[in-house]
């Protein structure tokens, strides 16, 4: 065998015993995992930064109210003994204590007998009247409503409904309006109504109007 494929067979002996010592394999391994494990330490050291933060707190809510009050908060408008032509006038002050709101006026009025006094007697309200009088009530003013004690399903002026509705009156914050009240009894009452009763009572419902 000539000296050159004797010097290659030697080189490919070589190459298989270093290949399946298991000792190197266990070497190589070891060096590999070294690696690994220093570039990974070297990436987190790469990734450490300066940091800070800032908080900003007291971010405070609360809600506003509606609040409506009347003076007078009972007997508006009462008359005992009223004879046909007779009638009833006095003032009422509608305040608003808080937010911006819009009211609407309904009324409740039922008879103590079977005579049916309050589809008889006439309300009218007026707003802006000078003097809130039987006198001053004929002078000046503009209606707002006129017709029986309670209405049609008891509504006087507005609707109690959510949102802006035909006749609401609104009152901007800490505002007051006057409503000025004339009950009659008419000249054309017959009989029929002597000694009847009847009362009523009126409500006053109010609603934001800002997003409303």
């Amino acid at each position: 065998m000539s000296a050159q494929r004797r010097k290659s067979r030697n080189t490919i002996a070589a190459h298989a015993t270093t290949s399946q010592d298991p000792t190197l394999r266990r070497r190589l391994s070891a060096t590999a995992l070294a690696l690994a494990l220093f570039g990974s330490l070297t990436t987190v050291g790469v990734l450490a930064v300066f940091t800070d933060s800032a908080a900003v707190g007291a971010n405070a809510f609360s809600t506003g109210t509606i609040d409506i009050s009347t003076s007078p908060t009972t007997a508006l408008v009462a008359f005992s003994g009223m004879m046909p032509g007779d009638s009833v006038t006095n003032p009422l002050v509608i305040t608003n204590g808080a937010g911006a709101a819009r009211y609407s006026v309904s009324s409740v009025a039922t008879n103590t007998d079977s005579k049916g006094l309050k589809d008889q007697l006439v309300l009218t309200i007026k707003t802006g009247v000078t003097t809130c009088t039987n006198a001053g009530f004929a002078t000046d003013g503009t209606q707002v409503y006129t017709g029986d004690l309670d209405s049609s399903a008891g509504k006087l002026i507005g609707d109690v409904a959510q949102g802006a509705d035909s006749g609401d009156r609104t009152l901007a914050v800490s505002a007051s309006e006057t409503l000025c009240f004339k009950v009659t009894l008419p000249l054309s009452t017959g009989n029929a109504f002597t000694s009847a009763a009847s009362t009523a009572t009126f409500t006053f419902d109010a609603e934001q109007t800002a997003n409303n």
